[in-house]
């Protein structure tokens, strides 16, 4: 394995050694530098500067100005130039005429100065809205920073709200019906577990975040893992000069009382860029869990009737600080640090009524349990972006370390009476501390060369370690004392390694691009069970092919076929054999033996006149990891574990379409209709094989009048299965408006989500020994205020990378 990794990275090596010998081979004789002020003689940034030819003004090639207003032009023939410098709000200037020379490498452009237009409008501001749902060439994207229903949610509860995505009782986030999603923050890997993936995103303040991206379909640029697909969040970055900043405060209502304050400052001056985002809050929520469960033993059957109360207070507080300097026209570094300190507080009530019949009652449970948990987070981005060229030949390389240091106090009472009231025996006491930590070093490096004007070569490294150590010190009190509980103390530390490796090779023709892209995934992993001296250790390569194909049919026709090779690992705390109770007959564990799932993946897509998509897909994975429910019928007690089954087919459609009914009244569309099959021989003694149709719709309508802003979204979801469960309809409705005052620096939202107190999960499953039903009620309906304050500079300037070379007419290829 290890030998074939080589071979990989050295092939990929040389590569990138040709590449660059072929860029210093066809290197021009000169590069033309220069700078460009204005009449008090500041740096003029971002505009745009145009080499032309001194004897017909024929246009050779053109770049822009960085922050510090300079510029570079490479790969220039000896002659006699010009230079040319425009921007908005100003005359343009030309340089007087100057000579490149065959012997000369670096040539100094006169300086450049322009003078600012007198006629120019002043007062006036050109604003522009993104659409809620926008869909893009490979992914979906969810415009959330100024959405009206976003104000006053947390980065999970938006989530929710983002097309084709669901999240069910447990918080796994589901996509078009599958689980396996991969979520990232920023273009980076979480590499968290389920469960502090939803922790994370819960403390995640909703003002923070830009973007929801879907990529329901990777190139083999991104990570392997994820047989759904990416869903990547982007969090507002400040793209003001000078000072500046917003102050946003909210407070929201449904049965419980939440609020939330967050500063964003930025301050950007010269070459050097410098931010931050400070959030806090306290939100506190309750779910209510009703139970039914019937099980069979021998001759003998048992009603179990469940009710849970489940009250979460949580307090959380998140950084992230940063800053961007550019060491020159052609080099920015950067470096990132942010975390969070969270608290939370658990308070459940259980009450379980056990009897022969569903109305005869034997005796009766009393579970209440406290758990504290404590979140202390922190990771550090270190990054460069070197612009080899003005072709649009890049390298970036991005360091990271993240540290997780998380801990869990538990409390669970049992008191166990009988039908009466009196007392059937006496209660039993537990208490667990699980301290869990997580260490996570990554590094990578992204190489682009575009080796034409129609051909682009894509390839990068990657290697990641993972380490993860989770301690389980159970107590049971006996004789008044607590003292060690030798059947659940263990301790388990999982440690992963992957190296990476990938290439894509685009080509663009008249009216058809191809890409073509080849990831390979070397996994290194070890699980050990220390208590039990268990361990399990594993060690694969893996190849990942990717194929994108675009066809422009004609103005308003676009087709589109795409296929993907994904994996997905198990999940840390899915590994984690710990038992966590939440009475003697219901508690959860992992599963130390579960094997990665692969997944093959194909979409084909059709655009009509850039607006109606369509998309139809199938995915094929083997070894499903998914969650299940066993009953032992010796202990009466049912578990919820996971497991791998044999296949899961997934067929589906989205159809996605924004409107525009009047000019105040705009509207989107977003359907997917699927179809799941899960097979597998002997899962817990018997025979699964279980598909239903479903789908998912939501609409969102937008009406703007003056100086005000609404929204209303509806959602439905249809009856469906996945795994061994049956999942009952959901559906909800949410609405909004916003305000904008005093020269719109201020601004008000109003919001409810879930009008109708709707949104519950009903689950059901009857496979062997498990015969359950579920119904779960979550803190859905709330009513929210949120007030924003802009202040400082307001004069946008947006930072542009240069990804590509200006073509005759002076186009600019730039994106952040």
């Amino acid at each position: 394995m290890k030998q074939q990794t080589i071979k990989i990275l050295y092939l990929l090596l040389l590569l990138l050694s040709a590449a660059t010998v072929n860029a210093q081979q066809a290197r021009p004789t000169a590069s033309v530098a220069g700078s460009l002020q204005n009449e008090q003689a500041k740096p003029v940034d971002y505009a745009t500067i145009t080499l032309l030819r001194a004897k017909d003004s024929v246009v050779v090639k053109g770049t822009l100005t960085n922050d510090a207003g300079n510029y570079v032009i490479d790969h220039i023939v000896p002659g006699k130039y010009i230079v040319k410098a425009t921007n908005v709000g100003y005359h343009p200037a030309f340089s007087p005429a100057f000579e490149v020379t065959a012997d000369q490498t670096q040539v100094s452009a006169p300086l450049l100065k322009m003078e600012q237009n007198s006629r120019s409008l002043q007062g006036v501001t050109v604003t522009s809205s993104k659409p809620l749902i926008e869909r893009k060439l490979d992914r979906t994207v969810m415009n959330v920073e100024n959405s009206v229903l976003a104000a006053g949610n947390s980065a999970l509860e938006i989530l929710e709200r983002a097309p084709g995505v669901t999240i069910d009782k447990d918080d796994n986030i589901t996509l078009k019906g599958k689980q396996g999603v991969t979520v990232m923050i920023n273009d980076k890997l979480t590499y968290l577990s389920s469960t502090q993936l939803a922790a994370l995103l819960r403390s995640t303040d909703g003002t923070t975040i830009q973007s929801i991206e879907i990529i329901t379909n990777p190139s083999a640029k991104y990570d392997a893992s994820g047989n759904s697909g990416i869903i990547n969040i982007k969090l507002k970055k400040n793209k003001q000069s000078g000072t500046n900043g917003s102050i946003t405060a909210g407070a929201a209502y449904g049965k419980n009382f939440r609020d939330n304050t967050s500063l964003n400052l930025n301050h950007k001056v010269g070459n050097l860029n410098v931010f931050s985002t400070l959030s806090r809050g306290d939100v506190t929520r309750q779910n209510v869990i009703d139970i039914n469960r019937t099980v069979v033993s021998g001759p003998t059957t048992t009603y179990f009737m469940q009710n849970t109360l489940m009250k979460r207070t949580v307090h959380y507080n998140n950084y992230r600080v940063g800053a961007d300097y550019t060491t020159s026209a052609k080099n920015t570094l950067g470096f990132v640090v942010s975390g969070d300190y969270t608290n939370e507080y658990n308070n459940n009530k259980s009450v379980t009524n056990i009897g022969s019949t569903p109305v005869v009652l034997d005796s009766v449970q009393h579970t209440p349990s406290t758990i504290n948990q404590t979140y202390r987070n922190i990771a550090v981005n270190l990054n460069d972006k070197l612009v080899i060229d003005t072709n649009g030949q890049e390298l970036s390389i991005d360091l990271d370390y993240s540290k997780f240091k998380n801990n869990s106090f538990a409390n669970n009472d049992t008191y166990f009476f009988l039908p009466d009231g009196s007392v059937q025996h006496p209660a039993l006491f537990l208490r667990n501390q699980t301290p869990s930590n997580i260490t996570i070093y990554t590094g990578k490096a992204d190489y682009t060369y575009p080796i034409n004007k129609n051909l682009k070569l894509e390839a990068g490294v990657k290697a990641s370690s993972v380490k993860t150590d989770n301690d389980l010190r159970a107590e049971i009190e006996k004789g008044g004392a607590f003292i060690n509980d030798v059947s659940r103390t263990n301790r388990f530390i999982y440690d992963e390694r992957v190296s990476a490796a990938y290439v894509n090779l685009g080509q663009t023709f008249k009216n058809t691009s191809v890409q073509v892209g080849l990831r390979a995934e070397n996994t290194v992993s070890t699980g050990n069970l220390i208590t039990n001296s268990q361990v399990v250790h594993r060690s694969y390569l893996d190849f990942f092919p990717s194929l994108f194909v675009n066809q422009t049919l004609s103005a308003k026709h676009e087709l589109g076929f795409n296929f993907s090779r994904r994996i997905d690992r198990p999940n840390y705390d899915n590994l984690n054999p710990f038992v966590y109770y939440l009475d003697q007959y219901t508690y959860e564990k992992g599963n130390p033996f579960l094997k990665p799932q692969y997944t093959n993946s194909f979409e084909l897509n059709y655009t009509y006149n850039k607006t109606i998509n369509v998309t139809l897909g199938y995915s094929h994975t083997t070894d499903a990891s998914v969650d299940v429910l066993y009953t032992d019928t010796v202990k009466k007690a049912t578990f919820q574990t996971n497991e791998n089954l044999q296949t899961q087919n997934n067929y589906n459609i989205n159809i996605n379409t924004p409107y525009t009914i009047a000019k105040w009244w705009t509207g989107n569309v977003d359907v997917t209709g699927f179809y799941q099959k899960f097979k597998s021989a002997g899962l817990f003694g018997g025979t699964l094989n279980n598909g239903q149709a479903a789908f998912q719709g939501r609409t969102t309508q937008t009406f703007i009048l003056p100086g005000y802003k609404f929204e209303v979204s509806a959602f439905y979801q249809s009856a469906l299965s996945y795994s061994i469960f049956k999942i009952k309809p959901q559906y909800s409705v949410d609405a909004g408006v916003s305000h904008s005052f005093y020269k719109k620096k201020m601004n008000i939202k109003l919001a409810v989500s879930d009008i109708f107190d709707t949104r519950k999960n009903r689950v059901a499953t009857n496979y062997t020994s498990t015969n359950l039903n579920l119904l779960q009620k979550n803190e859905t309906r709330l009513a929210r205020i949120t007030f924003t304050y802009n202040f400082g500079n307001s004069k946008i300037k947006a930072r542009q990378h240069r990804t590509g070379a200006e073509d005759e007419k002076g186009r600019v290829k730039s994106g952040n």
